[in-house]
């Protein structure tokens, strides 16, 4: 087993691991800490009570967080050329359509989100392999395929993200990073917790928040308390 390095026994030692924490508590020791000289991404994880196999207890959805999410989010608007221009004054870092196709096709995925137009969706679909699997591949139900192009794009540029459980039922979210204020990362995780009891399936019996952790990259986590929720 690997040793603990002074800085991580110390974070341990300021862990009560018999508390369950408010989102607020949370928020300011996971920033406390917090020892790593980079800015730290905030995750929040939280263990639904629903059984990912069955369609009618999946749990699927999008966000905005408050705070955003602290990330320059680099978005690639695969339009046609009378919806340029709006994709480019909304922030787009790429925009255009065959020549990333096929950059795509060559193995270019440099973006961390594809907004795209239903007219387009044909031609992404033999790209599947190479998108679905880093999770870049537009979905209606994420609004990242739409006719508001401008809106999509300025959407995912002030923190927008989509989230889905895994298949264990967990659902895993960067919320923030550790420069942020406690206070703005307690707001982000409010807004994604909120959002996710709204998305309750009818179908899920028992609990539903089983558990909700929060920790930054390379920290030990912090439990929440889900009933506080």
């Amino acid at each position: 087993m690997a040793r603990l390095t002074k800085k991580q026994k110390e974070a341990q030692a300021k862990i009560d691991r018999n508390k369950l924490y408010s989102v607020d508590e949370a928020s300011a020791l996971v920033k406390e800490i917090t020892t790593v000289k980079f800015d730290a991404s905030i995750d929040l994880a939280v263990r639904l009570g629903v059984d990912p196999r069955k369609a009618n207890q999946m749990v699927r959805g999008v966000v905005t967080l408050p705070h955003g999410t602290g990330k320059d989010v680099k978005v690639l608007a695969l339009v046609t050329p009378d919806k340029e221009a709006e994709a480019k004054e909304a922030g787009a870092d790429f925009v255009g359509l065959d020549e990333y196709l096929d950059k795509i096709k060559g193995g270019w995925t440099d973006v961390d989100v594809i907004i795209t137009m239903p007219s387009v969706m044909g031609k992404l679909g033999p790209l599947g392999r190479v998108l679905g699997p880093r999770g870049l591949m537009p979905n209606p139900k994420t609004g990242t395929v739409t006719m508001d192009v401008a809106k999509a794009v300025s959407d995912v540029k002030a923190g927008k993200i989509d989230f889905k459980v895994d298949k264990t039922g967990i659902v895993h979210a960067a919320i923030g990073k550790s420069s942020f204020s406690a206070d703005k990362i307690a707001g982000n995780a409010k807004e994604l917790l909120d959002t996710l009891m709204k998305l309750k399936p009818a179908s899920a019996k028992g609990v539903y928040m089983k558990s909700v952790y929060m920790s930054s990259t390379m920290s030990p986590s912090v439990q929440l308390d889900p009933k506080a929720v």
